[in-house]
């Protein structure tokens, strides 16, 4: 719940519809559960981007120091789950927003970035 109401308040400060808050802040949400249940924790970092023609933008880096990924592909398949989900987190995740970048290592951790623009 922390990271969801700090990221809705960092989406409400970018100017973020509603819509497009939604679909951060669950992006955000599914990103920081895989971080909990397979890292054990997390961080999330929160930066307030702008690109070259001023469009501002919301960045969140959220890090785990978990086992890693071992097959990127089948993680970012829908249905693919290691645990008791639906498979839809990563997957999903990338859909909800403008920019994704998954970076992993099994045994080294995972790393996620994911950008959403206040206009595409």
């Amino acid at each position: 719940m922390t990271v969801r109401h700090a990221v809705r308040a960092a989406a409400v400060e970018v100017g973020f519809s509603i819509v497009d808050q939604t679909r951060v802040i669950t992006a955000a949400s599914e990103i920081a559960r895989n971080a909990y249940i397979h890292g054990g924790h997390g961080t999330v970092l929160v930066e307030f981007p702008h690109r070259d023609d001023g469009t501002p933008g919301l960045r969140l880096t959220i890090s785990d120091d978990g086992p890693g990924i071992a097959d990127i592909e089948a993680a970012l398949t829908d249905g693919f789950s290691t645990g008791i989900g639906l498979g839809h987190g990563l997957g999903g995740a990338r859909r909800l927003m403008n920019d994704f970048e998954l970076r992993t290592a099994p045994g080294e951790g995972t790393t996620v970035t994911i950008t959403r623009w206040t206009r595409p």
